[in-house]
């Protein structure tokens, strides 16, 4: 058990806005209660350069509502994304002589529940070879979202693109998103909507990789740990509701999502090549591709609607082939 009140840890969280302004402010709101009595706490908002004036108002709205002692903006000069936000906050924490034993990433499109903050960082106290600790996330209603998984594979691409009961069951070590339950957990990675990293993980493996403009960054960041030896834990404890995709409007609450854009599969292959390898990057492309094709002929045969992206099978196509066309002229 922690040694110390929790209270008295040193924590710093990372809130990254482009765009965002109300969300955001809604974030900090739900903030301001849990870090009242956290005398080692503060808040920065990394603003990507947003072009609608969102990063002044927020600044204006934490002078207003008397969040600055604890909430502070830190201007970026680009949108770099995800990663490049993060490791700007990041960096300046890591530069300080004294550093902050723990840093939160956390969505603006989040609302912290009572005491989410506290129980990472009593389970991250107790437990010193945990390198991350993931809050459960949920809809406004309490319904849990998938927040805990394991690593993409071949075998896992196809199982969640087919999405059928037999293929689960063959492929039931290789499901991205198993079953979470009430239990705190260890998993592969965990969704950087609400991560609380260890400092000491930075000084191991670096910053996240700005290279990867929004998603797959924390797949990327987890995996990198666990070669190092830290691991993930999902703590159910800590409850955090994330309004899906309200952010970067990619998916909705209702789980409709739209049409990817290119810097999704751009990640995505940035992941398996870093990880796996051309081929293997390739393969996870048949597999991707082979199953979502299968799926929406189900759906056709059935007489639903498609759950796929729109155009999902011909842009998989086309940046498979974008890739494979640079590939070759670097050769």
């Amino acid at each position: 058990m922690p040694s110390e009140p929790v209270s008295n840890v040193s924590v710093a969280i990372a809130l990254v806005n482009y765009c965002t302004r109300d969300l955001t402010v809604d974030c900090l709101r739900s903030l301001e209660a849990e870090i009242a009595d956290w005398p080692d706490c503060e808040v920065v908002v990394a603003d990507n350069a947003s072009p609608d004036g969102s990063g002044a108002e927020i600044a204006q709205a934490i002078e207003q509502n008397g969040w600055s002692r604890w909430a502070r903006m830190l201007p970026m000069p680009k949108n770099g994304g995800f990663s490049y936000g993060n490791n700007g906050v990041i960096r300046e924490q890591l530069a300080r002589t004294t550093r902050p034993r723990y840093i939160w990433l956390l969505n603006t499109d989040t609302i912290v529940r009572p005491g989410a903050l506290k129980t990472l960082v009593s389970f991250m106290e107790a437990n010193p070879k945990a390198g991350f600790a993931g809050s459960r996330l949920e809809h406004r209603d309490g319904t849990r979202q998938c927040s805990a998984f394991r690593f993409h594979s071949i075998g896992g691409e196809f199982e969640s693109s087919v999405n059928v009961g037999p293929v689960s069951r063959l492929l039931k070590s290789s499901v991205i998103a198993p079953p979470l339950t009430d239990e705190t957990t260890r998993y592969d990675w965990l969704s950087g909507a609400s991560m609380l990293i260890r400092t000491t993980v930075f000084d191991d493996i670096g910053l996240m990789d700005e290279d990867y403009f929004l998603y797959y960054e924390e797949t990327d960041f987890c995996r990198q740990a666990l070669n190092h030896g830290w691991t993930c834990w999902y703590v159910p404890q800590s409850r955090v509701v994330h309004l899906v995709g309200a952010s970067t409007g990619v998916t909705s609450a209702a789980g409709r999502i739209k049409r990817r854009a290119p810097y999704w599969f751009q990640s995505r292959r940035r992941y398996f090549i870093k990880h796996h390898g051309v081929v293997y990057a390739t393969l996870a492309d048949a597999a991707l591709g082979a199953g979502t094709a299968l799926s929406m002929l189900r759906n056709a045969i059935q007489g639903r609607g498609s759950s796929s992206p729109e155009y999902f099978l011909s842009d998989l196509a086309r940046q498979s082939a974008l890739f494979n066309r640079s590939l070759g002229e670097k050769q």
